[in-house]
């Protein structure tokens, strides 16, 4: 049968509009998300979580297993990112399917994500889009080439590989010019250092747990499934959060270390053949663990003879000194004054054990200092720890910026971020080591802040060692007026919930904006003048003035300052574990209601007796 003409161009017709209204309404995802259902990721954080706070922990998951699958498309197609929005719309549709396939919520995607942001049409780093772009800016060879092409899953190779991403990062933030896109110059480096550098992939375990910072649930002896939170890498994308837990401030990896002393050792000529000669800069290699030993005359020169234009904090344990050191990177050297250090030895031991605890919330050592050479039998040798330069100051400069010469209090968002991060460092410290670590010091002097505004736990030369479940007797009383729980102060019993005493201290100055003592007032520490207020249902008194007229929810600061309250009870039997405490200022549990205040008559004076 011979059709009409007239026809046949109306069925031809008829065909192309199928075929153009199919390619209008939605474009092909190019990403491979099959993996998703196939990795070991942990989503313990996401079950029942509807969210659209992009600092929360499901989204900091989330954006880390999406980034796996941009990493193997800039492996295969040489693009950082996708073509269009509406292939963008495509793959987070993709993305949600999945996850919906595991039982998550419908939403979690969109809730977590904008599709716009993976979209390659503005320029977020150098005008860098392809990999060809990469190369014309930084070369052939970078130092991540060296520092993450291998197996990341040991922790000195995932520091050096995290060292190197930062690297690259300033290279490409140099070139763009903008800090504002700090984020964009982190993503590229993440996405290239998973796809393009690592040998074993992005889908790799090390890649997985050090360059996306993905929790894994891993399989152990016994068909036991235990939990591995890794919590040394970060996420890609263009979340804040999650490019500040790559890790910024860990050390360096013993490859790159090595590498730096025999850079700085040319520079300066060459090593001494006496390793007691204070030209040379390492002097030795820890083999258990991440730090290295450094001569007394090499501190004294990075921080130009202990200057005080160096001078960056004094304290009851020790005075702190900024120092500039051959690579150009900052670091600050504290010396350790008043411990209970019996000897240089017990020292040395402390800082292994130190060096041996890793969290994004953390301050991270870098080696320690002995100098021996001016002690005598009655005085004791002098004692330097040496940590990364955290820019951003300590907690208590942003708390009360008037106070401080500084113009803009902290906003709640921020305000947030810094009270779960200490959070979570106390969970680490308590509960993810083994015996459990009391830091016996916590306030804001001691809560630093990185270059991204996360809070970062310090001074660790305070910290005590455990018996887990059990509490500790001692006859010397470390901390700070305020800060201490009264049954450490009074009695010298230390346990976790010591710490969790000075942490709700200090969520209610965070909260409450007022210092935890007030000599001006007749209520002078912070919880006998917030206690009876929120108990009165007067909660509204207590918060800090500037966050009243904020677009934020009331309810969930209300909430911080009831658990504030909580942890800073009296009685140790009522407070809250970290770990409780944590579940309930993310909501994942409720918060019990207010008890009566009990009265002690020298607890509230946060006396110390020793």
């Amino acid at each position: 049968m011979i059709i009409p003409y007239h026809i046949q161009v109306t069925i031809v017709v008829i065909a192309y509009l199928c075929i153009f209204s199919r390619s209008c309404a939605s474009s092909p995802c190019p990403l491979d998300l099959d993996y998703v259902l196939k990795l070991p990721w942990d989503s313990s954080s996401c079950h029942n979580a509807v969210t659209s706070d992009p600092s929360s922990n499901c989204c900091q998951t989330l954006t880390g297993l999406y980034g796996v699958a941009f990493a193997q498309y800039l492996k295969q197609t040489s693009q950082f990112r996708l073509p269009d929005h509406r292939t963008s719309i495509s793959c987070l549709s993709d993305f949600q399917t999945k996850l919906s396939r595991l039982g998550l919520h419908q939403s979690l995607a969109s809730a977590c994500f904008r599709s716009q942001q993976f979209v390659n049409t503005t320029n977020t780093c150098a005008d860098v889009r392809t990999r060809q772009d990469w190369l014309k800016i930084l070369g052939k060879s970078t130092s991540l080439d060296e520092g993450c092409r291998h197996d990341l899953t040991e922790l000195s190779a995932c520091d050096a590989c995290v060292i190197a991403g930062f690297r690259v990062q300033s290279r490409l933030l140099a070139r763009d010019g903008n800090d504002s896109h700090s984020k964009g110059c982190f993503h590229y480096t993440i996405l290239y250092a998973a796809g393009v550098v690592n040998e074993f992939g992005p889908q790799s375990t090390g890649a997985l747990s050090c360059i996306f910072g993905l929790p894994l649930i891993m399989k152990r002896g016994g068909g036991d499934r235990n939990l591995i939170f890794v919590s040394i890498g970060a996420g890609f994308a263009a979340v804040l959060v999650v490019i500040c837990l790559f890790g910024f401030w860990l050390s360096c990896g013993y490859e790159w270390r090595e590498k730096q002393s025999q850079r700085v050792a040319s520079e300066s000529g060459g090593f001494p053949s006496s390793e007691s000669d204070d030209d040379r800069p390492l002097l030795n290699w820890r083999p258990k663990a991440d730090s290295l030993w450094y001569s007394l005359g090499y501190i004294e020169r990075v921080t130009e003879n202990f200057s005080s234009k160096n001078l960056i904090g004094k304290g009851q344990f020790g005075v702190v000194y900024k120092g500039k050191i051959a690579d150009g990177s900052l670091i600050a050297v504290k010396e350790v004054v008043n411990t209970e250090f019996q000897g240089d030895a017990e020292f040395l031991s402390e800082v292994e054990i130190i060096s041996s605890l890793k969290h994004r919330n953390l301050v991270p050592i870098r080696g320690c200092c002995v100098d021996s050479s001016s002690s005598s039998s009655l005085e004791e040798s002098k004692k330097y720890l040496i940590y990364d330069y955290m820019p951003n100051g300590n907690l208590g400069d942003h708390l009360f910026p008037k106070q401080r010469g500084g113009n803009w209090p902290m906003s709640w968002p921020q305000r947030k971020s810094v009270i779960l991060d200490v959070a979570n460092a106390l969970v680490y410290l308590h509960h993810g080591v083994k015996p459990p670590v009391y830091h016996r010091d916590i306030k804001p002097t001691n809560i630093l802040l990185d270059s991204c505004m996360r809070a970062r736990l310090a001074d660790f030369g305070l910290a005590k060692r455990g018996k887990e479940g059990e509490s500790h007797l001692t006859t010397r009383i470390a901390g700070t007026h305020g800060y201490l729980a009264p049954e450490y102060a009074l009695y010298g019993q230390l346990t976790g919930k010591s710490d969790v005493y000075s942490f709700g201290i200090v969520v209610l100055e965070i909260m409450c904006g007022r210092k935890a003592l007030d000599m001006s007032s007749s209520t002078f520490l912070i919880t006998d003048w917030a206690w009876p207020l929120v108990k009165a249902g007067k909660i509204e008194q207590v918060l800090d003035p500037c966050l009243l007229n904020t677009r934020y929810p009331r309810m969930i600061m209300e909430r911080f300052v009831i658990v504030g309250i909580l942890c800073a009870h009296l009685m140790v039997a009522l407070r809250p574990t970290s770990l409780d405490a944590l579940k309930m200022l993310e909501g994942d549990i409720e918060v019990p209601t207010i008890p009566d205040r009990p009265f002690y008559t020298h607890f509230s004076t946060g006396v110390v007796h020793q």
